[in-house]
């Protein structure tokens, strides 16, 4: 479908793809892989024309179209989510227009017979069909809420302005409307970073199910093994082409690197010996004819390049952590709010030495409001206590803007070193991949993930009996997330960790708290418990709670009320009252039966919201049968309305 044939890209006369060749067939689930600045994001760039070659072509039928997410983008302002979202559908819009227009001017003419009446008559055929084939409003809209509600945002949310959102819920809206927009091949650069748990994973089952191709880039190992079956690896400006997921590329990977590895040990021993011996005998007259067709022979020689800074990792360890007390952190009845809107109410949570737990939930339910009350960034409502000699370090989603940026990398440490760690400092460095001449960069030029290794090389300064960290694998390729995990599952004190990354949570985090509808839920078990936790719920208890909250309101009404009666009673006529209970009974069956047909018709959206989850499902005959229920269920709730308004009144 897309081919990429002998490509080359340059910058500042050094080659970053050399020659490259591949193709993306039109089912493809590819993943591209590589170590930092291998060239990953320009490839993505290359393919949709942002990037120009040196060399090469890249041919794409014109029947192909692209989704692009790139890592950073932004909104135009000045208009409400579910109108920006909308604006995919811009060329429907003008179809619209025109199928007016011209049935306007169809209205008006009584030429039956003429040829322009026929040309007329044919364009709003057309122009018809490719409506039809695109949807109408109706449909649109319910594909845009199904999206939308899959990255996370809430129905209340779509008439708010889209400048009130963070950038990473700006990012959600543009990667809606490239779903929406349902191109034949999806380039997608770290599509997961700004997403929850619940999100990535309505994600991934989209786009596994994708009738299209997929292109992306992931540091997240799990979505990577659930989304692509096929693995591209740039290293040094070659590709190496898996057709596997990314854990089944490593073992196949480990095989190309020992054969690539023992070719270049052979061939360096060839130069090596080659070149002793045009150095021994460059001078005898008798040897010259070897020595020239040795040096010959050396020039023509196809170097083997190996990848050496492969094996460099992040190896280092925290410092042993302080005793600290049994309880390191106490909330009770703890809030939170800023202004009138309230992220935390009536919270209690415990946390005891040497637990290692997680923090997961929606973006904005409070997980990292709370971790900053808990480092004492923040004030609160009710008790939150830290413990008897508890030391925190603290690691921010946002900590790397906190850096100076006209200091350079050593410089940052050095400035906090002190005593016997300050000759060490460059040590440190080496194991946080800041070699040779980076140590003397400045903080402003580096990239997100350097930013982020030196924030938490701070860390190793200092001992701490209680680790936070919000977000630690963000900007962290992979085999640096792993490294991390490593020497976070060695530490021994406590760690609170904030995050949505599912492969780094397994095995670290031994009891979860999801954080939701203003509350803290503790799930004594790893993320994977969690999960399945979860998945159950979805399927068992949020059908019903809507139906379940507004019968179990009517039963504690009815009971009051009763009481009500019964004090009421003796003082009633009895005919009257027989009339009254009479009445009283005729409403109470017209709100209990719309009680049945709210709760039946919750159930069917659910369960078509389920179907439309798969894009094979994703038929206008569906979309129009989710908003037939919607809208049903829409009426059927102001009749509730009403019917239990005057229930209350009569009693």
């Amino acid at each position: 479908m897309i081919s990429i044939n002998n490509v080359t890209v340059s910058f500042s006369g050094t080659d970053l793809f050399n020659d490259i060749t591949f193709v993306i067939n039109p089912k493809d689930r590819i993943g591209l892989t590589g170590k930092n600045g291998a060239g990953k994001s320009t490839l993505l760039k290359t393919i949709i024309g942002l990037q120009p070659l040196e060399k090469g072509s890249i041919s794409i039928p014109q029947d192909v179209t692209i989704g692009y997410l790139p890592q950073q983008m932004d909104l135009p302002i000045g208009r409400t989510v579910i109108d920006e979202t909308l604006s995919c559908f811009d060329g429907t819009l003008k179809l619209e227009e025109e199928v007016k227009s011209l049935t306007a001017l169809i209205s008006e003419r009584t030429d039956y017979d003429s040829p322009e009446y026929e040309k007329l008559i044919h364009k709003l055929s057309e122009v018809s069909e490719q409506l039809d084939m695109l949807g109408n409003i109706n449909t649109r809209m319910a594909e845009c809420e199904v999206v939308l509600k899959g990255l996370g945002f809430k129905q209340e949310d779509f008439k708010r302005n889209t400048s009130e959102f963070s950038g990473g819920w700006k990012m959600r809206i543009i990667l809606a409307k490239i779903i929406l927009k349902k191109p034949k091949v999806f380039l997608l650069d770290e599509p997961t970073n700004h997403l929850d748990i619940e999100s990535i994973q309505w994600l991934e089952n989209y786009l596994k199910d994708y009738n299209g191709a997929v292109v992306l880039i992931s540091h997240d190992r799990t979505f990577l093994d659930n989304v692509t079956k096929r693995t591209i690896e740039i290293s040094l400006g070659k590709i190496y082409d898996y057709n596997a997921p990314y854990s089944q590329y490593l073992e196949l990977r480990k095989e190309r690197r020992a054969q690539q590895i023992a070719a270049y040990e052979n061939q360096q021993k060839l130069i090596k010996d080659t070149e002793d011996f045009i150095e021994r005998f460059r001078y005898k007259p008798t040897k010259s004819v070897q020595v020239q067709s040795r040096i010959k022979m050396l020039d023509k020689l196809e170097r083997i390049e190996v990848d050496l800074e492969d094996n460099s990792s992040i190896h280092f360890k925290f410092p042993p952590a302080p005793r600290s007390g049994q309880i390191v952190v106490k909330a009770t009845e703890f809030g939170k709010s800023f202004g009138t809107k309230e992220i935390l109410k009536d919270v209690d949570f415990q946390l005891e030495r040497g637990e290692k737990v997680a923090f997961v939930g929606r973006n904005g339910e409070g997980k990292t409001t709370f971790s900053r009350c808990i480092i004492g960034q923040l004030d609160f409502d009710g008790q939150l206590k830290i413990g008897y000699n508890v030391s925190i370090g603290y690691y921010a989603q946002n900590q790397d803007e906190l850096l100076n940026p006209e200091k350079t990398v050593f410089q940052t440490l050095d400035d906090i070193a002190t005593g016997d760690v300050r000759v060490k400092v460059r040590d440190i460095l080496g194991a946080f991949l800041f070699g040779g001449e980076d140590i003397d960069k400045k903080v402003k030029v580096l990239s997100g993930g350097e930013r982020a290794r030196l924030e938490m090389a701070k860390l190793l300064f200092e001992p701490y009996s209680l680790l936070v960290l919000d977000e630690p694998t963000n900007h962290l390729d992979i085999r640096s997330k792993d490294i991390l995990k490593q020497a976070l599952l060695k530490y021994d004190g406590t760690l609170i960790l904030v995050s949505h990354d599912r492969d780094f949570l397994s095995g670290l985090a031994q009891t979860v708290y999801e954080f939701k509808d203003k509350k803290i839920k503790q799930y004594k078990g790893g993320i994977e418990y969690f999960l399945e936790k979860k998945r159950q719920e979805n399927q068992d208890v949020v059908q019903r709670e809507g139906a379940s909250f507004i019968l179990s309101s009517a039963q504690e009404q009815k009971t009051q009320n009763s009481s009500k009666d019964h004090k009421t009673s003796s003082k009633e006529d009895y005919q009257l009252k027989k009339d009254r209970e009479k009445q009283l009974r005729k409403l109470k069956s017209a709100v209990e039966k719309s009680e049945q047909r709210i709760s039946q018709l919750e159930t069917e959206l659910q369960n078509i919201q389920n179907l439309l989850e798969n894009t094979s499902n994703q038929t206008q005959e569906n979309f129009e049968k989710y908003e037939s229920i919607k809208k049903e269920l829409d009426n059927e709730m102001i009749y509730w309305e009403n019917a239990t308004i005057n229930l209350e009144q009569f009693e």
